[in-house]
């Protein structure tokens, strides 16, 4: 087995990513801290074609330095935008008919290996702060919560894990 060299690896330019269809999945980071949990956020989204990502609360937005040195230029080819108030956006989201879901522990939970996709769907994934998780007030907002399935002492992942858990998840499940 051969790795495979970067001009092997059928990179898509910008201008292409920005022309090709993308996954029907929107990424919302409420109250991120981390400048590089959000730039890896990017590079993720780049990855699996996501549709745009909303930077809510406290969460940081490009350009910066420290997001850069994560996102490797993904700032430029992923669709963003700042919206204060996380509330505001689930409600024009909502109007829209997409379906807004919170990655949490909380009660009545659907663990993301049952979580079923729905067919011409579009979901809006909200990941919160890496101390406090996803507002109570966003769970209560939310039409499904899910939880990644953990099984060790922490019950804890850091956001960009999570977001890079969920994310191929839901593209598999979409695409398959």
């Amino acid at each position: 087995m051969r790795k495979l060299k970067n001009s092997e690896l059928k990179r898509l330019s910008v201008d292409e990513f920005k022309s090709v269809p993308k996954s029907p999945i929107i990424v919302i980071l409420d109250n991120i801290r981390s400048l590089n949990n959000i730039g890896s956020v990017f590079r993720t989204a780049d990855a699996f074609l996501i549709k745009k990502i909303y930077l809510c609360g406290i969460t940081a937005t490009p350009p910066h330095k420290d997001i850069h040195k994560t996102a490797l230029g993904s700032t430029e080819s992923v669709d963003w935008e700042y919206v204060e108030h996380i509330e505001d956006l689930i409600l024009k989201l909502r109007s829209e008919g997409i379906k807004i879901l919170s990655v949490e522990q909380a009660e009545n939970a659907i663990m993301l290996d049952q979580f079923q996709t729905e067919e011409d769907a579009v979901y809006a994934v909200i990941f919160g702060n890496e101390v406090k998780g996803v507002a109570q007030e966003v769970v209560n907002r939310s039409d499904v919560v899910i939880e990644i399935p953990q099984f060790g002492t922490k019950h804890s992942l850091n956001i960009s894990v999570s977001a890079g858990v969920v994310l191929w998840d839901l593209f598999s499940k979409l695409n398959s």
